[in-house]
């Protein structure tokens, strides 16, 4: 399992934009590059990234072998309704995580 470091407001109003942060614990090897030993390692990359806020979607991005180790993927979304924001990561060699986050919205 990744170690993840997720950013959500604990609390917001009701129609506030929030900024949502998330950083993934990956190598993010491109298959391009050789190892010690000469050969190339294979690749090893997150795919697709997801936010679901209260089971909607609210971001999803796919990366590539071009994006750098340890991904830090930032977005807005509007403050809605209390619930749950759950972050789904799906990468190479079945790698799978996903956390979840509260959030409290007030009138």
């Amino acid at each position: 399992m990744a170690s993840t470091v997720i950013n959500v407001p604990a609390q917001a109003r009701r129609g506030e934009i929030l900024e949502i942060r998330t950083l993934i614990r990956h190598p993010m090897e491109t298959g391009f590059r050789p190892g010690a030993d000469g050969r190339i390692q294979p690749r090893d990359i997150i795919q697709r990234f997801s936010c679901l806020y209260n089971g909607e979607q609210v971001f999803s991005a796919e990366m590539f072998s071009a994006v750098a180790a340890n991904p830090y993927i930032s977005f807005h979304t509007v403050a809605t309704e209390s619930g749950t924001l759950s972050f789904h990561w799906e990468g190479d060699n079945g790698f799978t995580q996903t956390e979840t986050a509260k959030i409290s919205v007030a009138d």
